[in-house]
């Protein structure tokens, strides 16, 4: 089987994909503009080919690269990156290419939270109101529908990049004044908390793992006030999130691919779903299923795309947690401190490459126990302020 991998150097530890292809006998094929005597020696080892371009934004580069591995390995049988950037220019590759996955005509549904809105209604899963704004006499219009506060984001967006909490009238009309100049959609603010439903779908559409994710605060305000932030695994999902999680699976028709999905839990009990991303949840989060399994999340894709059965049993011992640190804030206690105190836990520290910094923190401390309230306390502890 012949994949071709974009971008397989980053995040850091996605080259543990194109890793567990080449164990499993594939040829992996890689696109990216990083100098091939830059790339890390496993992930050298890892590829059959490397083809480098000067901007994958150039859509005639990228075609001339698969072009090449198609005359000299034949056939490509994927394409992939499990990166929200690089979503369209993979079905387009597919799309030119005969390549099984979601093509052009699919990506929309993945990427416009106006149209997830609508596939989550037709599955039943309920959601808060929301439209597509233009002019700011829509905006008010659908204000005196919901009432304040309302979030504005855009209709096609990654994280909280470009989101606002509008709550008056003078917070519309300066909204209006300096939007960048594209789609946004408006939603009724809901008071509650995220709780995601990710994991991986078979090529059937099975799911092979489940997870889910709950934070400390919403990622919207961590961005917005430059704060920190930790989020952790949990052992047991929630009744309700499954059966809606596994109905929006099938709902978007998702195949081969992870999901990340995220629900509010509202204060009086109700689930609202609130949008997907068709890929995995941030990096480190795909590490963090490891620690939480004793699993391997990179060769469990890898044996989805080989069409092999899965290899682990995904019980979820562990929480894992992410403690994220920003080089801005003083914090009272040190790194050597948190060590002594808490390495038990510790599974390992990383430095956020700067892309992830403003929400994900310039540190963070990967850790792992079967109690929350052990990792909790540690979170309190690193992230405590002088």
């Amino acid at each position: 089987m012949n994949v071709v991998f974009i971008s397989p150097h980053f995040p850091p530890s996605y080259y543990l994909f194109c890793l567990h292809l080449r164990r499993l006998g594939a040829n992996v094929l890689g696109i990216a503009e990083e100098p091939y005597e830059q790339l890390r020696p496993e992930l050298k080892e890892a590829l059959t080919d490397y083809y480098r371009v000067e901007r994958l934004e150039d859509y005639d580069q990228a075609l001339r690269a698969v072009g090449y591995f198609t005359h000299r390995f034949g056939k490509v049988d994927r394409i992939a990156s499990h990166n929200e950037h690089w979503l369209e220019l993979e079905a387009y590759l597919r799309e030119n290419f005969h390549v099984f996955g979601r093509k052009i005509a699919d990506t929309e549904i993945v990427k416009r939270k106006s149209l997830m809105k609508r596939k989550f209604v037709a599955a039943g899963i309920g959601v808060a109101p929301g439209r597509v704004v233009s002019t700011i006499e829509e905006a008010q219009a659908f204000i005196r529908e919901v009432g304040y506060p309302v979030i504005a984001k855009p209709d096609i967006g990654v994280g909280a990049t470009g989101t606002y909490k509008i709550a008056n009238d003078s917070e519309v009309r300066d909204f209006f004044q300096h939007k960048p100049p594209v789609d946004y959609f408006m939603e009724a603010f809901v008071d509650g908390e995220i709780v995601t439903f990710d994991g991986l779908a078979d090529h059937d559409g099975s799911v092979v793992l489940c997870m889910s994710l709950e934070y400390s605060r919403n990622i919207m305000e961590t961005v917005a006030e430059d704060d920190h932030i930790y989020y952790y695994t949990l052992r047991d999902l929630y009744d309700d999130v499954v059966p809606a999680g596994l109905a929006a699976v099938e709902a978007f028709g998702l195949r081969e691919s992870f999901f990340h999905f995220e629900f509010f839990c509202t204060a009086e009990g109700k689930l609202l779903a609130l949008e997907l991303n068709a890929r995995p949840p941030g990096w480190p989060t795909t590490d963090m299923f490891n620690y939480a399994n004793d699993g391997d999340v990179y060769r469990e894709w890898a044996n989805v795309v080989l069409g092999r059965r899965p290899e682990y049993e995904w019980r979820r011992p562990y929480h894992s947690i992410y403690i994220g640190r920003k080089a801005r804030i003083h914090y009272r206690h040190t790194h050597e401190e948190i060590v002594q105190r808490y390495g038990q836990y510790m599974v390992d520290t990383i430095r956020i490459p700067g892309v992830f910094s403003r929400a994900m923190g310039n540190v963070a401390y990967i850790a792992r126990s079967p109690r929350l309230e052990d990792l909790k306390e540690m979170a309190a502890f690193a992230q405590e302020r002088v």
